[in-house]
């Protein structure tokens, strides 16, 4: 579990994406350059809102408290669920890691929501069936699978009051990583996409959609492997004189 995935620099670098992207397909206007800042650098840049800020700082602890969970080898859970939707709506939402009180609907969609009574029940059948098809999974595309078709139903139940996208999608790369497979970012300008494939409940689509995001980040991971390989050899080199 997380053997692929050591790299602090590369940690950090999938963190201001996600938190980025993620914050975006919900309508936040920070940039990239400026998700830096806040991320690594703890700089406020003008011009923005205060729930904006909040809502990409949130992703720094929500990110590391997934991956303290995966060191420790924690399954997936309610408990856990809860934690990650709280860290992301921390100073956004009064209800912030509890499942939803009254009924919520997403904008534009053709179908209802899970209603609130019926909530707590099906995210624990949730929870329990994604691990048990997941340990069922011996292939990384059948683990994909499994992944982008629980997205979809997680997005449907629609859980908590507000939050289901970015928190959704952070479990998605809880599931993800614990199978030592690439976390998967999707960028704000495959919104469209995205949103479609979840609104028609297409598992084929949006699992090929993010075998290729995958397949790409996996090369970039390589990357930051190789430079750190470099540095080593460098330091080594300098020792050894």
């Amino acid at each position: 579990m997380l053997k692929k995935f050591q790299l602090e620099e590369y940690f950090q670098d999938v963190l201001v994406r996600l938190a980025h992207h993620s914050s975006a397909i919900e309508g936040n206007t920070i940039t990239l350059p400026d998700t830096v800042s806040i991320i690594l650098h703890d700089t406020l840049p003008g011009g923005y809102s205060r729930r904006e800020f909040f809502e990409i700082e949130n992703h720094r602890d929500a990110f590391a408290y997934v991956i303290d969970q995966l060191r420790g080898e924690q399954p997936l859970s309610l408990t856990v669920l809860k934690d990650i939707h709280e860290k992301l709506m921390d100073r956004l939402l009064v209800d912030k890691g509890q499942f939803k009180t009254s009924e919520n609907a997403i904008q534009g969609a053709d179908f209802l929501t899970a209603s609130p009574r019926e909530t707590p029940l099906l995210m624990q059948q949730w929870v329990d069936n994604l691990n048990y098809q997941l340990e069922g999974a011996s292939k990384d595309m059948d683990v994909l699978r499994v992944v982008m078709d629980f997205h979809i139903q997680f997005e449907r139940i629609h859980p908590f009051s507000d939050g289901n996208g970015r928190t959704g999608r952070m479990l998605m790369n809880y599931s993800l990583m614990q199978h030592d497979l690439p976390p998967l970012i999707i960028q704000a300008k495959d919104k469209a996409a995205y949103v479609n494939y979840l609104a028609e409940q297409d598992i084929d689509g949006i699992t090929k959609f993010s075998y290729e995001l995958i397949r790409d980040e996996a090369r970039r991971m390589q990357r930051f492997n190789n430079k750190e390989k470099a540095q080593i050899k460098e330091l080594d080199d300098e020792i050894e004189r």
